[in-house]
């Protein structure tokens, strides 16, 4: 079996891009604060994947169902219309810190997970 295209490495491949994805929706919020109007970006994942692995489940061919919910799961960045500001801004700093530090220990987790995974691998080759 090949490593570099088995799911698990997959979904770690994935979870990656997400993570990059949301960590730049987050620091484009926080550097536009300030900005009059701006609406606050949201980036989702988890529904969509939810969503595709239920449909997954009840499939008749559970391997290739997989593979399809792997092959487009693409994150989507969407605009939070909700604004408590008179400026109409729709950042609120504290919780995109917030969430830039939970997206931090993703990350992290995931390079962990993908670094663990290549070194047993190393060890497998190296004998």
């Amino acid at each position: 079996m090949d490593f570099l295209s088995s799911n698990s490495f997959l979904m770690m491949e994935k979870s990656m891009a997400f993570l990059w994805t949301k960590q730049a929706a987050i620091l484009d919020n926080i550097a536009n604060a300030e900005t009059p109007g701006y609406k606050a970006k949201i980036v989702t994942f988890e529904e969509t994947l939810k969503a595709r692995l239920e449909q997954a489940r009840h499939s008749a061919a559970p391997k290739s169902a997989v593979e399809e919910v792997l092959s487009g799961s693409d994150a989507a960045v969407v605009e939070q219309m909700v604004s408590t500001r008179m400026d109409e801004n729709g950042v609120n700093v504290t919780e995109q810190s917030t969430e830039m530090i939970r997206n931090a220990y993703q990350l992290q987790y995931v390079m962990s997970a993908i670094n663990s995974d290549l070194s047993a691998l190393r060890t497998a080759i190296q004998g």
